[in-house]
């Protein structure tokens, strides 16, 4: 065999073992969709923001009760609020002159629903007792 000839490595089965990398790369998530993805789970991988999504699991909270209950400064929750709004997870709407917060009715919004609903009952947390 030729050393100097050049393969596609994309299109063989460099190991041999029935596998062939065009099928891996047809079967790929677009980067802009791993992206989005990687984005989501950064944002749930922050303990603060967790327990804010605990807290709007079942619940429409305004800013000022959330703080209260995470122990944490109104403009700090805001902060939070704002990055999970910013993708779809949660949505707000004005009471006078609080802002009350509620996960989203959106496809990323279902899906920490789920997310959270299941994690809930792996640790013995259920509705009920939400």
């Amino acid at each position: 065999m030729d050393k100097t000839k050049k393969y596609n490595i994309a299109s063989i089965d460099i190991h041999g073992h029935g596998c062939d990398v065009t099928e891996l790369k047809h079967v790929l998530p677009p980067e802009e969709f791993a992206i989005e993805t990687a984005s989501l789970f950064g944002l749930l991988s922050d303990s603060t923001r967790l327990r804010i999504l605990y807290l709007l699991y079942h619940r429409e909270v305004c800013v000022r009760n959330i703080a209260e209950a995470i122990e944490m400064s109104p403009p700090a929750v805001s902060h939070h609020l704002r990055s999970l709004k910013q993708l779809g997870v949660i949505t707000s709407r004005r009471i006078g002159k609080e802002v009350h917060y509620t996960i989203a009715d959106t496809a990323d919004g279902e899906l920490v629903s789920d997310l959270l609903k299941t994690v809930f009952e792996r640790r013995g947390i259920y509705e009920e007792d939400l």
